[in-house]
């Protein structure tokens, strides 16, 4: 005669409530603190205290938890602040595009993600067909219109991406004065009789990764487009 198994032993407990939410938050938490590497299924599933199996019940693989992390992260972006129609379309694209970096700069770890695979989303729709008014409202044709924001979404991820870029950076990003800071000691031990011109520049390029800097290429791009939709109104 067996032994009687005791019920309790028998019966499983309850199952771990899990929602999409959860591991979005869990997968940007590892982002943030170790880079995309952390933010594995496996370290996903750590996170929440799940099995691997209960991540894959919500997205099929990586891929798709990063799809989802990209638009809820463009999801965040304030459209009040540049679908104001009756401000000038300049004023609009300057607010989108710091809205984006500071969005983004919150979140380095997920700068690589933006720029790594087509946004085709609700969201990443969304704002390029606010993007494209934008540009209509500066007198663009269509196609010019398109194009345009191709190059303003070049340099405004581009811009980001190389704010972020440092290797050994994990986690949020100090204070902008203080990665300035650290690039204006990195420059001064240029060598000025190898590199004169350089040297000179120091100062301005250790601003390159700076608000000024986004500003200064975004408004010199506003400027060629402006000019270019007022040709286009002409024609």
């Amino acid at each position: 005669m067996t032994a009687r198994q005791d019920p309790a032993r028998r019966r499983p407990g309850p199952r771990r409530a899990l929602t999409e939410d959860e591991i979005l938050d869990a997968a940007l938490s590892l982002l943030d603190a170790g880079g995309v590497q952390a933010a594995s299924i496996r370290g996903i599933a750590a996170q929440v205290g799940v099995a691997p199996n209960a991540v894959y019940t919500y997205f099929p693989d990586k891929a798709a938890v990063v799809r989802a992390l990209v638009e809820r992260l463009l999801g965040e972006v304030d459209h009040d602040v540049f679908a104001d129609r009756g401000r000038p379309w300049r004023e609009r694209v300057e607010a989108l595009a710091l809205d984006l970096r500071a969005h983004l700069s919150a979140h380095p770890g997920a700068v690589s993600l933006m720029i790594g695979g087509r946004m085709g989303g609700p969201h990443a729709l969304a704002l390029n067909e606010r993007l494209l008014e934008l540009l209509a409202d500066a007198g663009l044709p269509p196609t010019d219109a398109a194009r345009a924001s191709y190059l303003l979404i070049v340099h405004v991820f581009g811009s980001i991406a190389l704010e972020v870029a440092d290797p050994h950076q994990v986690g949020p990003l100090p204070p902008e004065t203080e990665r300035i800071a650290a690039r204006r000691q990195a420059l001064a031990s240029m060598p000025v009789e190898r590199f004169p011109r350089s040297a000179a520049a120091a100062a301005t390029m250790a601003d390159f990764i700076s608000t000024e800097q986004y500003l200064w290429g975004l408004r010199r791009l506003l400027d060629g487009l402006a000019t270019w939709g007022d040709a286009a109104s002409t024609r």
